[in-house]
């Protein structure tokens, strides 16, 4: 299976960065190869001031050896080794009116001193954060998703759709990051859920996000902004940047594992700003945004 997922995201990779590069028209994605001291390594590519995207990255990894302290405290074991890999991508368009979006499907597996696999799962999923908000987008994204869910259970939409809302939430600002989409974890052989059912599905998901997203890039990407909605991409940002270093698991479990600091920022956007106690103007398309991100709403 670790083999078959890690075949799997090595072509996802191409397929988003290559499809990626040709929606941008201009910039293309730096590859920087690296390696693991414990054990495996990863393929970061990053994309930068383009005529679409700003800043990006669409990353693999397959990282193994001795499962760190933390991980130990987590799963309740003394000694374990472990396997994970995955794709993660971020991408900060620059037109105000192109939401960032957040993507990830994962894989790990653990094993006992004679190495037996004791455990392993699926996770991942992808969420939407817009700063202005086109209800047709989010319904577009929204319906991409459960379509993708649809193939293989009724039930898998809502429960990850609710599973999104409630993870990507600001509870600090008490707001969601964003409009949403899917969040699934530990997804592990049960009832009639098989590993390769599992691995169909992620890969369904996987490969669903360009279908997802391209579209509204496409028809988004060309509208005139003003530095005023500029300034209130830049101030949302910052919420995102909040999000990720106060509340994001997978940020907060690299930076406590010795990870790659360069490709666990790769997240955060280049330009942001802070304002004491922004408030938008009444009836604005701000306010309108941040009124729908206080309460989650459902967009199929």
């Amino acid at each position: 299976m670790k083999d078959q997922f890690y075949n799997y995201i090595q072509q996802l990779q191409d397929t988003i960065t290559t499809k990626l590069e040709e929606v941008d028209g201009k910039a293309t994605f730096h590859q920087d190869i690296w390696d693991r001291p414990e054990g495996g390594g990863g393929r970061t590519r990053i994309i930068e001031n383009g005529n679409v995207f700003e800043k990006g990255g669409v990353n693999i990894s397959a990282v193994h050896g001795k499962l760190p302290d933390t991980m130990k405290n987590l799963f309740g074991v003394m000694e374990a080794d472990f396997f994970a890999c995955g794709l993660s991508l971020v991408l900060h368009p620059k037109n105000p009116f192109v939401p960032t979006v957040h993507a990830n499907w994962r894989y790990f597996e653990m094993y006992d001193e004679q190495g037996n696999i004791i455990n392993q799962w699926f996770g991942g999923g992808q969420d939407l954060t817009p700063y202005y908000l086109f209800e047709e987008d989010a319904s577009h994204f929204h319906n991409i998703c459960k379509a993708a869910c649809d193939k293989h259970n009724a039930t898998f939409y809502p429960n990850f759709k609710q599973r999104c809302d409630d993870y990507f939430w600001n509870a600090h600002r008490n707001e969601a990051r964003g409009i949403g989409g899917l969040f699934f974890d530990y997804c592990k052989p049960a009832h009639d859920m098989t590993m390769q059912n599992w691995y169909d599905f992620v890969t369904e998901v996987g490969n669903s996000f360009l279908d997802a997203y391209v579209p509204i890039v496409e028809k988004r990407k060309a509208i005139s902004y003003t530095q005023e909605h500029r300034n209130w991409q830049e101030i949302r940002r910052g919420r995102y940047v909040e999000f990720n270093l106060v509340h994001d698991k997978g940020t907060l479990f690299g930076l406590k594992t010795n990870g790659r600091i360069e490709s666990i920022l790769m997240s955060l956007p280049p330009h942001v700003q802070w304002v004491y106690n922004h408030q938008p103007e009444k009836g604005s398309d701000e306010e309108k945004l941040l009124t729908v991100l206080q309460k989650p709403k459902s967009w199929v």
